[in-house]
């Protein structure tokens, strides 16, 4: 009976100690949501703001991230703007416009403020992108354009003349 009852104190000392163990070396991650529609990406007691991303990027939302994070930290936070490669076509990249807008109010003038982006895949970043720091509620949208291809023009066309020749068909039969 003793010695039933000291494998089973050992046994459970050694659960007990790898659970403990296991729970010290898991890392913390940095982006957790905190409650529903915000995703928390600054260290809990760590000096943060409420930021807001909306548009074309892969995880939109309310973000609550470092005092000084860049625009660029928070679109890499979002993973990015949305790809536009699906089953049916794969995009020249040269042929996309990134369009970002960062609307701030300014409380001295009372008015909101708006600054803008542009840029190609192809070209240098815009002046001023790298080292915009982001201020408390500022409200960021992000915009992916392309230009339109001849395929887009024929999923137009293609419809209309297909109509027009059935009813053309159809007047000449009656």
């Amino acid at each position: 009976m003793k010695q039933t009852f000291a494998i089973v104190m050992f046994i459970g000392g050694m659960i007990f100690s790898e659970t403990a163990r296991a729970q010290v070396e898991i890392p913390v991650t940095l982006q957790y949501r905190l409650v529903e529609g915000i995703v928390q990406i600054s260290r809990p007691g760590e000096e943060s703001i409420l930021i807001n991303l909306w548009g074309d990027v892969n995880a939109p939302g309310r973000f609550m991230v470092p005092t000084g994070t860049t625009l660029l930290e928070l679109i890499s936070i979002a993973r990015g703007p949305v790809s536009f490669r699906t089953g049916e076509t794969t995009l020249d990249w040269s042929k996309l416009h990134v369009e970002v807008n960062v609307s701030r109010r300014n409380q001295e003038l009372n008015i909101d403020e708006v600054v803008n982006f542009r840029f190609r895949y192809t070209e240098q970043l815009p002046p001023g992108i790298l080292e915009f720091i982001l201020q408390e509620n500022d409200f960021i949208t992000l915009e992916v354009k392309r230009q339109a291809a001849f395929v887009d023009y024929m999923r137009i066309v293609g419809p209309i003349s297909t109509v027009v020749a059935a009813i053309i068909l159809l007047v000449d039969k009656l």
